[in-house]
């Protein structure tokens, strides 16, 4: 059955439109209570959220739910989502709950969930809440002396910063680098300036200004313009971006180049491999991380596994297998000996390692293999299913039989946007760039039509 409401990464639309309306966020918090309430004992749930203006309007919502369905409830404020993931196992949480729409613009906002684990929830429980979304919960309602209460934690900041500088080695300091750090406007623009001070870092910051409309607008990892001149502008060692709920990283090196998220989960891969600290001999990422990534990994005798888009199939698939390093290309970076999704900061601080180890600039340590040339091109679409119409599927067939064995061919919907993404690879990049643009323009054609 196809999802009504959840995506690749929780709920997910535009801030009081369906379906991120009070209503629908308080039917969230009804379903969960319910769910995860599972004992004759007081169940606790913390809520974190980013800085966008519509979380002052879900927050309560989701609070009425949960707090109606007996569930005590501990408001965070803005915190990273990896913060409300170790914060859901710390105090004990029986489910935890990010407001956030990750790297997308102030209007859009999002529900994000964690169980007890600190792990997303699975398929099977976001289809049950689904299902308890669309019923009549007043009968599950508890009784009035038995409502939740609220309550709001003032120690998230300092819990999470000291959380993040103990994944550091205990004999390494940042001291000596100047670190530029862009928080696009985010849920991480006090804790992960504070963290890279603390660890002895000179810390230059930008997007730490939240207003609730300025997450992510020409900042963050989406838009590294403005690091890249910074970093330039004070000739700093490296450049980190988080995006604007702080799970996912992209590095900026000493010259102004960009790292991406393929790049970093090399960095760490090999280093850890060196150390003897992987738990299985490879990494996990998802089919658009690049081939030039998998054949360095095959050099260090490594596999690649590749996933479905989600960080949370990463995860799952890491889970099963034991493997403790894994990712996306964008960013998300998933490192399991310290956290139970991406961590931008944490990510960050690995390669902070790696650097201070090696003693040698960023550009030399980041840039671990030859990229493959890939392009990447999104097409809008109002509605319908333009994959399974049969000219798209020629395209796509002509478009795999051109690239054959020395390329890669991506095509999918995306969870969060009504966009198709279409997504090729190989050592020709002529060619590369005409399969694209051939299956580009057979979507947009049946979109029209």
């Amino acid at each position: 059955m196809m999802a009504k409401y959840f995506g690749t990464d929780g709920i997910r639309g535009c801030a009081n439109r369906f379906p991120m309306t009070p209503e629908i966020a308080m039917k969230v918090g009804m379903a969960t209570g319910k769910i995860f309430r599972r004992g004759d004992f007081r169940h606790r749930v913390v809520i974190g959220k980013d800085t966008r203006l519509s979380g002052y309007m879900l927050e309560p919502a989701l609070t009425a739910g949960l707090t109606a369905m007996g569930m005590d409830v501990f408001l965070l404020g803005p915190v990273p989502t990896p913060g409300v993931a170790m914060l859901t196992r710390s105090l004990r949480a029986d489910l935890g709950v990010m407001i956030s729409a990750s790297h997308n613009p102030y209007q859009d906002n999002g529900i994000k969930l964690f169980g007890p684990d600190g792990y997303k929830l699975s398929d099977e429980i976001e289809a049950e809440i689904e299902e308890l979304i669309e019923t009549d919960m007043l009968s599950s309602l508890v009784n009035p002396e038995r409502l939740g209460r609220t309550k709001r934690i003032d120690s998230v900041y300092d819990r999470y910063i000291e959380f993040a500088k103990r994944t550091m080695p205990k004999d390494l300091s940042l001291e000596g680098l100047r670190v530029v750090i862009d928080c696009a406007n985010g849920a991480a623009y006090r804790v992960a300036p504070d963290a890279l001070w603390e660890l002895g870092a000179e810390v230059v910051k930008i997007g730490v200004d939240p207003n609730g409309f300025n997450i992510n607008d020409n900042c963050g990892s989406t838009s590294v313009g403005a690091l890249v001149s910074k970093v330039r502008e004070v000739r700093a060692d490296i450049g980190i971006a988080l995006d604007g709920d702080a799970d996912r990283v992209i590095i900026v090196d000493e010259t102004g180049t960009v790292v991406d998220g393929d790049q970093l989960m090399a960095v760490v891969a090999e280093s850890w491999f060196r150390e003897g600290l992987l738990t299985a001999p490879g990494i996990v990422a998802t089919v658009m991380s690049n081939l030039g990534l998998e054949r360095y990994l095959k050099s260090l005798k490594l596999s690649l596994v590749r996933t479905k888009v989600g960080d949370r199939y990463v995860v799952e698939h890491m889970r099963k297998h034991h493997y403790n390093v894994g990712g996306e290309q964008s960013g998300h970076i998933v490192l399991s000996d310290y956290s139970t999704t991406g961590d931008g900061l944490i990510a960050a601080l690995q390669i902070l390692a790696v650097v201070v180890k090696m003693g040698k600039p960023v550009s030399e340590v980041c840039n671990r293999f030859e990229a493959v040339p890939q392009l990447l091109k999104n097409v809008r679409f109002q509605e319908g299913a333009p994959l399974e119409t049969e000219a798209v599927k020629k395209a796509i067939e002509a478009g795999e039989s051109k690239l054959g064995s020395n390329g890669r061919l991506v095509i999918r919907k995306s969870g969060t946007e009504p966009l198709i993404r279409v997504m090729a690879e190989g050592d020709d990049f002529d060619l590369v760039e005409q399969v694209v643009d051939d299956i580009c323009s057979e979507v947009r054609k049946v979109s029209a039509a």
